[in-house]
């Protein structure tokens, strides 16, 4: 893991992947400002929340990133979360342990693919937004397994033998809500696109009621500013 400090980036090639959720949108804001060319990817994933992908759209075209690709993978047909099995419901209070939303393997298959298109692009940089104040308990939104993907990614790649370092960017890894959304306001984001909702209407409406819009209110409150979030209720 790595969190660059100077702009000395103009020029290179990153991979971004965007949810079009808050924090990943932060992300895909902070690596433009800090001169990469971005290459932004989204997954069309069987997620329940639709809408997410319309707001990846929404945000790649407000920040101007060189490319969004969308990827289509159906983990939705192994299920096992209540963000891809609509028998599963997803839960308005707060859980132990690790929650029914979290995906088996979620974040290791799109980091592994946004790995493949680095290696073609010839990118050396690769931009998550996991967090491991606010993560909800997910195994794979911590430091040492983003370290132990780094170290996998040089290991196991063409790149990385021959001399090519990959570096996994988490800038928001150790940053509460209010400093995300303060930072990204700071950078022009535009909250108002972005949907984190874990069960969004398709026009992008939020529940209010999940851990996702819950994390996403008390972060306006932190950031004292106004949560420009459409909610259901």
């Amino acid at each position: 893991m790595h969190l660059d400090t100077e702009h000395n980036n103009a020029g290179k090639r990153a991979v971004i992947l965007v949810s079009g959720g808050l924090d990943s949108t932060t992300v895909l804001a902070m690596a433009r400002a800090r001169g990469y060319r971005c290459y932004a990817l989204s997954f069309d994933y069987g997620q329940r929340h639709r809408a997410e992908l319309f707001a990846a759209e929404r945000v790649c075209a407000a920040l101007g990133d060189v490319e969004h690709k969308v990827v289509k993978l159906n983990l939705d047909s192994i299920g096992g979360s209540a963000l891809t099995d609509t028998a599963i419901a997803v839960p308005e209070e707060e859980t132990a342990g690790i929650p029914v939303t979290y995906v088996p393997a979620r974040n290791t298959v799109f980091l592994s693919i946004a790995l493949g298109w680095a290696e073609v692009l010839a990118a050396d940089d690769i931009f998550i937004g996991v967090n491991a104040v606010d993560y909800s308990g997910y195994p794979d939104c911590r430091p040492e397994y983003v370290a132990a993907f780094q170290t996998m990614a040089n290991l196991a790649t063409r790149a990385g033998v021959e001399g090519q370092t990959l570096t996994i960017h988490t800038p928001l890894m150790h940053m509460g809500k209010g400093d995300i959304i303060r930072a990204g306001l700071a950078l022009g984001v535009d909250y108002a696109l972005t949907v984190s909702c874990y069960q969004a209407t398709d026009d992008g409406l939020a529940c209010g009621k999940c851990d996702a819009c819950r994390l996403r209110r008390e972060g306006f409150r932190e950031a004292g500013v106004p949560d420009t979030t459409r909610y259901l209720s």
